[in-house]
């Protein structure tokens, strides 16, 4: 590994530290990994002690249309001929000292998955962190008018027994793998207590989803025992919830199936095959992670 990855703008002064992931990307649905993670950071004033050369890790240059290409290449603002701006793909440390938390916020890389994973961890043995929360989320068939489901994955047994007594959920997946669970791979071989956190998000909404924030919230708190105040993300979770509503009883067909998903949920229904669903939310651009 490379060790200018790593680029260390000051020296920590936490030790023994729990560490948040939010990375945006393939699991950031209704903005729930970054938004969460940037909720701490404004909560416990965390300051940026460091960051990762995104040289080497991102793929800038991807064949196809232009709206598939956008996604990759880096933004430029140019004014009056003259380049303003040239802003590259960031992953940030930021350090919470008060509360014995460091932040990582950044897009999920493209490349040298295993280097990435090294350069966080080559942090985390710079701040003494014994434990790894990352948080995600993935479009589902669930209402906006209920609370998200969450499920978990953990890096031991212990772990998974100590959360079973919280009432947690534990994941069952088969498919193509996100880069958190490289990080989890690492933290096993590390010896690193980690949980990857993830809720499912209604899939007909789009852009930043403050219920499902705010509930993550709750479990982070749970899980590093640390205070979050949530009261004005609550606030803005019920606007949120009520305007939403408001739109689909303009939109009968809509309002006819979140009322099938809300009888599915209540009845502890959790099926994620529903073609008929499915191909209704794809027919509209709308698809499940």
């Amino acid at each position: 590994m490379k060790k200018d990855k790593l680029i260390v703008k000051q020296q920590p002064v936490i030790s023994n530290a729990s560490m948040v992931i939010g990375l945006s990307g393939w699991m950031d649905g209704g903005d729930v990994s970054t938004g969460t993670v940037e909720y701490l950071r404004q909560t416990f004033s965390g300051q940026e002690i460091g960051r990762i050369d995104p040289n080497g890790f991102y793929i800038y240059n991807m064949p196809g249309p232009m709206e598939t290409v956008s996604l990759f290449r880096p933004h430029v603002r140019i004014q009056e001929g003259l380049i303003e701006t040239w802003d590259l793909p960031e992953a940030i440390f930021f350090e919470a000292s008060q509360s014995n938390l460091l932040l990582f916020a950044g897009r999920e890389p493209n490349l040298s998955w295993r280097e990435f994973a090294d350069t966080i961890f080559e942090m985390c043995s710079l701040c003494d962190v014994r434990r790894i929360l990352f948080v995600g989320s993935v479009a589902g068939v669930v209402p906006h008018t209920r609370e998200p489901r969450i499920s978990c994955s953990v890096s031991n047994r212990a772990l998974k027994q100590w959360l079973s007594q919280l009432g947690i959920r534990f994941s069952n997946y088969n498919g193509p793998g996100s880069f958190a669970n490289c990080i989890m791979n690492t933290a096993i071989q590390r010896n690193i207590e980690m949980i990857s956190l993830i809720a499912e998000i209604p899939a007909y909404l789009q852009g930043y989803n403050p219920i499902v924030v705010e509930m993550v919230l709750r479990y982070v708190s749970k899980f590093l025992e640390l205070h979050i105040p949530c009261e004005e993300l609550r606030v803005l979770g019920e606007e949120f919830e009520k305007r939403v509503s408001d739109l689909v009883k303009q939109e009968p067909e809509l309002s006819k199936r979140v009322t099938q998903l809300e009888e599915l949920y209540d009845r502890e229904i959790f099926d994620t095959e529903m073609v008929d669903l499915k191909n209704w939310l794809e027919q509209r651009g709308l698809r499940l992670d």
